[in-house]
């Protein structure tokens, strides 16, 4: 786990090194251990390093291999290194290091960038070709690692965060109407390769981008799952479903424990993560390190899930760590959580992980946790409605959406208002072929996009503001093709998830498995009072917000008025969705 950052230019002109160091520093986070760069000609690359495989200076960044002409800066982890290093050898290539960045500079040299179908891991990465002079890029399937771009007739630059990006002083800050209108509309979901700013994009998942000397782009996908039934698939009992539903998920913690330093768990007290606490202590992990943070509660709403959390860590005998966080102190770390955003996230439970991942990182930089299953296994009420849909673009969005087109035309500033992209992206998404039923069409979107740019982003930005490599095994390719090609009936059930928890069962106490459906409350963040609320008067007064004018204020005043009342279907603050944007753009100092 690491930042890694980059310029190409076309101009024949010498690269910056100056932007590399602004670039890389504003990532130290990602990257504590070390830093380095490299420099040749048009190209130069930057690189912070957090030791994870590998701890020797063996494996520092970037990496040069001169025999085969080539050089490559990666984030994330190869779980399957060991044998493809194995493979490589005996087609004659040599290593002089243990890891896995190695590997995938000499699997890239073997097999062209086609490679990328045989990691199975989590990674983004950017190799030259010190002979053609090409750039490739590459993100893994499901946008685990983040990867995000800026380019111009003379350069392309790129880096593990937006902000990052912004470093340079030079790029345009102007918003992307379009992707204003996902974050507003899609639940703050802004997929791929859109972010907030017009000059600044991100890597699609799955994605390998080609860049040549002259600057021409190209690009190919190489990975899309099928959310459809095989022939042989409707002869699978749903009792053989749960087997091979917790083989593929033992197989994906186990391949997950891939380090030289020790791997620990985010524990929440739900199903998921759980059960990963379940199958680490079925396969004979001792003094497993578990971690679980809550909040103040507001009213008769609870900020933490202990008593589920207790169970676990009492039944499997781990060392289990407590944090928990007072209204007070929430409010503190609002300014370093947003901070540490590459992009506006409105989900409450970003502080949330924020906070745990500050104090995980003081004992251990390695965790597994249970993001994912939710998309993957059907685990949220707007698809059991899906089964039967006659109409399922309306259905999904009438679950889904933060407001209609309407209200956010009452919203937002007009000449940021155009057409309604978010249900046009959702109707494209919807046509595509791979999934005739209507919950398969929700679940390849949730699963593919929604995820991806909502609690898997949260996830990287949080745990790496502390340094903290977490590892998500339920985003296992091989356990996602998996869980595709389960009939919907098996996983909608039971308030979703069905085929998981029945095979749950097997491993841990069913008080957990049965237990009402959580979430990582934040309450504060959803019924703004107090000094939460002077909190927010005071982001949306600041004379940048006025300036910027991105949202009507008699909309704002409307929410200020009683923000409890102005909840979207998700029970999600519409005032804390448009403060969070704002302050964000404030933090990040943008105009």
């Amino acid at each position: 786990m690491c930042g890694i950052c980059g310029e190409f230019r076309f101009d024949n002109n010498p690269v910056d090194i100056n932007n590399i160091i602004k670039m890389s520093e504003s990532m130290s986070n990602r990257g504590p251990d070390s830093n380095g760069i490299f420099s040749q000609g048009s190209v130069a690359f930057g690189h912070r390093r957090l030791k994870i495989i590998d701890l020797s200076e063996c494996s520092q960044q970037p990496m040069v291999d001169a025999q085969l002409g080539l050089s490559v800066v990666f984030n994330g982890a190869i779980y399957n290194y060991p044998d493809l290093r194995d493979e490589l050898i005996q087609k004659g290539y040599t290593f002089f290091s243990k890891g896995d960045t190695e590997v995938i500079l000499k699997a890239y040299h073997a097999w062209g960038p086609e490679f990328v179908k045989k990691l199975n891991g989590m990674f983004a990465f950017a190799i030259w070709e010190r002979d053609s002079g090409r750039l490739i890029l590459g993100r893994d399937r499901l946008g685990i690692k983040p990867l995000y771009f800026t380019s111009n007739k003379n350069w392309f630059r790129f880096a593990s965060t937006l902000p990052a990006l912004l470093q340079t002083g030079d790029i345009s800050t102007s918003i992307n109407p379009e992707a204003l209108h996902h974050y507003m509309t899609f639940h703050a979901v802004v997929p791929a390769p859109h972010t907030i700013l017009n000059d600044i994009k991100k890597v699609e998942p799955a994605t390998v981008i080609k860049i040549e000397p002259n600057g021409k782009q190209s690009s190919f996908t190489y990975w899309e799952p099928r959310f459809e039934r095989r022939e042989y698939d409707k002869n699978i009992s749903f009792e053989e479903w749960q087997e091979m539903v917790l083989n593929s998920l033992r197989r994906a913690v186990k391949r997950r424990l891939i380090a030289d330093v020790p791997v620990g768990v985010l524990l929440s007290g739900g199903l998921d993560s759980s059960l990963i606490v379940g199958l680490l202590a079925e396969a004979g992990q001792k003094n497993l390190n578990t971690f679980s943070v809550g909040f103040q509660s507001v009213g008769k709403e609870k900020g933490n899930e202990f008593q589920y959390s207790d169970i676990i860590a009492e039944h499997f005998q781990t060392e289990h760590h407590k944090i928990e966080v007072p209204n007070s102190e929430m409010l503190e770390m609002l300014e370093v959580t947003v901070a540490a955003m590459s992009e506006p996230m409105v989900s409450h439970d970003a502080v949330g992980f924020f906070t745990l991942s500050r104090e995980v990182a003081k004992s251990i930089k390695v965790v597994q946790s249970g993001q994912g299953a939710d998309e993957v296994f059907a685990g949220y009420h707007w698809y059991p409605p899906l089964m039967k849909s006659t109409d399922p673009v309306n259905d999904y969005v009438s679950y889904f959406f933060d407001r209609t087109h309407a209200e956010y035309g009452e919203a937002i500033n007009q000449q940021l208002v155009e057409k309604d992209f978010s249900l046009q992206f959702v109707q494209n998404h919807f046509q595509k072929n791979g999934a005739e039923e209507p919950i398969d069409k929700a679940l390849r979107l949730d699963t593919t996009v929604m995820l991806i740019d909502d609690p898997v982003k949260r996830v990287d930005n949080m745990t790496m503001a502390w340094g903290l490599e977490a590892r998500v095994p339920f985003l296992d390719h091989e356990l996602v093709e998996l869980a595709a090609s389960i009939p919907g009936k098996f996983k909608v059930e039971s308030e979703g998830k069905y085929v998981l928890k029945e095979a749950a069962r097997r491993v841990i106490p069913h008080e957990v498995i049965d237990r009402p459906k959580g979430y990582f409350p934040v309450p504060a963040l959803k019924y703004i009072q107090g000094g939460v609320l002077e909190f927010v008067k005071n982001i949306l007064n600041q004379p940048a917000a006025k300036q910027r004018n991105i949202f009507r204020r008699q909309y704002i005043d409307k929410l200020l008025q009683d923000p409890e009342s102005h909840l979207t279907p998700l029970r999600g603050s519409k005032l804390w969705q448009i403060t969070l944007l704002e302050y964000w753009l404030q933090k990040h100092h943008i105009q």
